[in-house]
């Protein structure tokens, strides 16, 4: 964790519904994240999906854990994860894992929530919690992230396509924003003459489903070269020795041959 505590990180999400860790992420990191994700997008093709949410001026790349090995290293960092494990449980799950690179030109994106799509009353417990990791300087100018803060205690999402007063959330090379997935947030226009780099590393509760199908997006043989806790985290466990699970096997021993014994919450009572 950089200068802020733990603790801190934690009360800033629960106050305002979003925390900035400073210098979070290694240099050569920086570096690498950068030179693959650009190679990535000439190989693949990638090119904006023309629409009002993703952008018409604005490249992403989804399903990273299957494209590359570096990417491996976001879920898991040491820096990150201890917060979203805080703001959710140490259940959570990769909710999903892309790329956002804003090009000069892109206008912002209407202001959401990302927990919007989910028919449960507000304001709730966060079971979404996302982070955005800068692998360029993040300013007002090329298209910072836009948040209300305090939205997240809000009794409603907003409606989508109004405007709403907003500010960014301008951060340094290397930071990366946390926030509680009730916020109401969204991209910022770049109106720069630089791209913007961003990933968005999401993450949810063990008890809802994913944005992305971890276990069926990622081929088994590259899960199987992941950390146990990369696993876990993709799906390959269970919530609380219960949710997820194959007749009384975790995903990882009936798919990836994981010798470990498995007790369900009921043998443990």
């Amino acid at each position: 964790m950089n200068k802020k505590s733990l603790e801190t990180h934690l009360a800033e999400v629960e106050e305002r519904g979003f925390t900035i860790v400073e210098n979070a992420i290694e240099p050569d990191l920086v570096d690498a994240l950068n030179e693959t994700l650009l190679r990535l997008e000439k190989d693949l093709g990638i090119v904006p999906a023309r629409n009002g949410f993703e952008g018409h001026h604005t490249v992403r790349i989804y399903n990273l854990l299957a494209l590359g090995e570096i990417f491996q290293r976001i879920p898991v960092h040491p820096n990150v994860l201890p917060v979203v494990e805080g703001v959710l449980d140490p259940g959570c799950l990769v909710s999903s894992l892309s790329s956002i690179s804003i090009d000069p030109g892109e206008i912002a994106q209407p202001i959401h929530a990302d927990d919007q799509v989910m028919p449960v009353a507000k304001p709730h417990a966060a079971f979404v919690c996302n982070s955005m990791w800068a692998l360029t300087d993040f300013t007002e100018e090329n298209g910072a992230t836009r948040i209300i803060p305090g939205t997240h205690k809000a009794d409603a999402s907003p409606n989508y396509g109004q405007h709403y007063d907003s500010i960014p959330a301008e951060m340094p090379k290397g930071s990366v924003l946390i926030w509680h997935g009730s916020l109401w947030h969204g991209g910022g226009a770049n109106k720069s003459g630089a791209r913007r780099v961003g990933i968005a590393m999401n993450y949810c509760a063990g008890y809802i489903r994913q944005q992305e199908n971890q276990q069926l997006g990622i081929p088994l043989e590259i899960v199987r070269r992941f950390e146990p806790r990369l696993q876990e985290l993709c799906g390959f466990g269970t919530y609380r020795n219960l949710i997820g699970h194959i007749d009384k096997k975790t995903p990882a021993q009936r798919l990836l041959d994981e010798t470990r014994d498995f007790k369900s919450i009921w043998d443990l009572a």
